[in-house]
């Protein structure tokens, strides 16, 4: 049974759902269940989307000794404010498919709360869907860590990782809550040391259907692996340059099917000879990046203009 007892007052927390960049991105190989393996090097920003969480202190929800179904406790437990326009049906949204994943594993574990109360998401979108910046996944590993802590459900950060694998590949790095060199589908982390830096991101107004790209017969599936000790010890050649081997392979595909994102990235091309580093794309959505050097970041003057003649919306981001 679940017994939904009126609320009248609410205190709130609020987050901030960081956006990622992909410094580089291989595909190393096709997994018998379909996935790809990946190896690339994670960088989170200090920027992103924000979420709010109200707990409901008076609506109280009882969870019926761990006998409850996830999927209807979710519907009485959550109550979502701006991402509901996202999905057709709020049983798509990342954010609904993370609280119900993380109450299933409650359920499952037998360690649900008898009570539980009810919450109010609010999403307050900066990060354009589809860009490969992973705000989907980044609202849906903030939410689970959000959610975890006011229901204290007291799920370990390793058990997190694993929930959050089985709701989409990019949420575990968000989970983990720094820079990394991720392989497998993106679970397997390991935590890199990054110098600080600035990035100039540019999101242009196109999407690429994800499963097109990875079908896409030109797109390279067999990347030889390298160690993590290896990409740990060349960090130099992805952070500010991007040398051989490392790239990103769904460059050529996206720029030949997108004519905006090619024009984006050419813009920041043009600008890498200034900015001391070299643009690449970040996943397999539609953003693109500059690194910028220190001498350059600071130029005040520079920035803004670069900014204002971008030929799309154009942002200036540290990392986290």
């Amino acid at each position: 049974m679940i017994e939904n007892i009126a609320a009248s007052s609410a205190s709130t927390m609020t987050r901030l759902s960081p956006a990622k960049l992909n410094l580089f991105l291989h595909i190393t190989g096709k997994r018998a269940d379909g996935y790809h393996d990946l190896q690339t090097v994670f960088r989170l920003l200090d920027w992103g989307d924000y979420l709010h969480f109200s707990l409901m202190d008076d609506a109280v929800i009882q969870t019926a000794d761990n006998k409850a179904d996830a999927n209807t406790l979710c519907h009485q437990l959550l109550v979502s404010a701006g991402a509901e326009a996202i999905t057709a049906n709020i049983e798509d949204n990342l954010i609904f498919k993370a609280a119900r994943a993380l109450l299933a594993f409650a359920i499952q574990s037998e360690t649900l709360p008898r009570q539980l109360a009810q919450v109010t998401v609010t999403l307050d979108k900066h990060l354009p869907m589809g860009a490969g910046l992973g705000g989907g996944s980044s609202n849906a590993a903030t939410t689970m860590l959000a959610l975890n802590e006011l229901w204290q459900l007291n799920v370990t950060r390793d058990e997190l990782i694993e929930i959050g694998t089985k709701v989409g590949a990019d949420v575990p790095i968000f989970i983990f809550g720094q820079d990394a060199i991720a392989m497998g589908i993106g679970e397997k982390l390991t935590a890199i040391n990054l110098p600080d830096q600035q990035y100039l991101v540019l999101t242009p107004e196109a999407h690429v259907n994800t499963a097109k790209l990875f079908a896409h017969p030109k797109l390279q599936r067999d990347i030889a692996p390298l160690s993590i000790d290896t990409i740990k010890n060349q960090s130099n050649d992805y952070v500010q340059n991007l040398n051989t081997p490392y790239h990103n392979v769904f460059t050529p595909v996206v720029t030949s099917l997108a004519p905006a994102i090619a024009e984006a990235l050419d813009y920041l091309k043009g600008l890498e000879s200034q900015a001391l580093g070299i643009a690449r794309m970040t996943g397999s959505g539609s953003a693109v990046f500059l690194p910028l050097d220190a001498s350059i970041a600071s130029d005040k003057a520079l920035i803004k203009k670069w900014l204002a003649n971008a030929p799309c919306p154009a942002y200036l981001v540290d990392n986290l």
